[in-house]
This record gives structure tokens, C-alpha cells and sequence, in this order.
């Protein structure tokens, strides 16, 4: 794999290894399948990846994916703004979505603290959100990060920066497992995790 006589193939076997969760076996296999496809097939493919690095761009007041300044439930005067749902990636925004139980916003932190990682809060989109809640009514805040010690970590420092402004605090209830992460939970879960979530407070009394 490592003496591959194409420079070219060898390149393009790198490019892909170095996606999330692709090995370089994987990668052999998607780049040998590409070289089997008509060529306007393979232009089509690369030129879909130059316009999304084009146009994509991240929303100015949630980080959601945009292709203009704000996303398109951002933009939308019939969702309940004032009323905000905390993930900690783009994923997990698609995957609450697809319920269709949550009609407000979302705020995309990022990722969640982790020490190990090396991932504090000034590494997240926390600033943003408290800047986002001081400047508009918020009516509801609901914590939705993955069941697991780093989410656990966020959840509590959020809680501790935003219960000064004394807006009600909601997290999903636990229906999903302990060390799940939110975007693989099942629709009828996770949907029933958001309509039954608790005030943050009772979680911590337990």
C-alpha cells in the first residue's frame, strides 16, 4: 500500500485516508472505484466538493450550515427563536430535526470540553451563546449533548455561566443510553427524550 507506483494514485489514496474513519484500505477501494467511473461522473463528484467549500459557510448566530450569512431555520420567522436547543455539532442538529419535535433554534457549540482532548471552553461556541441570550429574550434553554462524561462536563459549566440570567435551563430526558452520542440515537427516542426533557436543577439532584 505504502510503494504505490502512481503518484497520482498514491496522492488521491491520501487524500481520502484522510477522512474521519477511513483507513487507507477503504481508501485504496473508494479511489479504484472512482477510476472505473465515466469521467464526467468523476468531474461531477470533484466539482460538488469545490462548491460546497464554496458555498457552505457556517450561520453567524447559530455556527449551523448556511449559504448565506444565516441558516435557514435562522432565517425562518415561523420558528420559535426564543427558545434555543444547545447541541454540540451539525449532526446532531440534522438528527433533532428529522423528530420534528423542537420548533425553535439551535446553537452549534462545536464539540463539548474534554481535558483529555485537550478541548476547553474557549474552544467552543459558548461565547457566542451567552452574547446571543444577553441580547435577545430567551424564553427556554435546552441542553442537548450526548450522554457522556464530557457532556456532562458542558451541561454543568453552561448551566453555571447562563443561570445568571435566570432563563429556565432544560436538559433531554435520559432516554438515551449513558455514552450514547445524541446523532445515533433512533428518531422515536430522541423525540421522546426532547418532549419529556427536565429542568436542569432535578438532574443534578439526582
Amino acid at each position: 500500500m505504502d510503494e504505490l507506483r502512481s503518484h497520482a494514485l498514491a496522492k488521491a489514496v491520501d487524500a481520502f485516508a484522510s477522512l474521519p474513519g477511513i483507513g487507507r484500505k477503504t481508501a485504496m477501494r473508494m479511489v479504484l472505484h472512482l477510476l472505473k467511473q465515466d469521467e464526467n461522473d468523476v468531474t461531477n463528484f470533484g466539482e460538488a466538493l469545490i462548491r460546497l467549500k464554496q458555498d457552505v459557510r457556517f450561520c453567524k448566530t447559530c455556527h449551523n450550515l448556511a449559504e448565506a450569512d444565516y441558516c435557514h431555520i435562522c432565517a425562518n420567522p415561523n420558528r420559535q427563536h426564543q427558545i434555543i436547543c444547545v447541541v454540540e455539532d451539525i449532526r446532531d442538529v440534522i438528527a433533532i430535526e428529522n423528530t420534528g419535535e423542537h420548533k425553535g433554534a439551535y446553537h452549534v457549540l462545536g464539540g463539548r470540553i474534554s481535558p483529555i482532548d485537550g478541548t476547553g471552553p474557549a474552544d467552543l461556541h459558548i461565547d457566542s451563546l451567552i452574547e446571543r441570550i444577553s441580547q435577545n429574550k430567551v424564553d427556554e434553554l435546552i441542553l442537548a449533548l450526548s450522554c457522556t462524561l464530557e457532556g456532562d462536563t458542558t451541561n454543568f459549566y453552561l448551566f453555571k455561566k447562563i443561570s445568571a440570567f435566570s432563563i429556565p435551563i432544560t436538559t433531554i430526558a435520559r432516554g438515551i443510553g449513558v455514552g450514547d452520542e445524541l446523532e445515533y440515537a433512533d428518531e422515536l427516542t430522541l423525540a421522546r427524550s426532547i418532549v419529556h426533557r427536565l429542568p436542569y436543577e432535578k438532574t443534578l439532584a439526582g
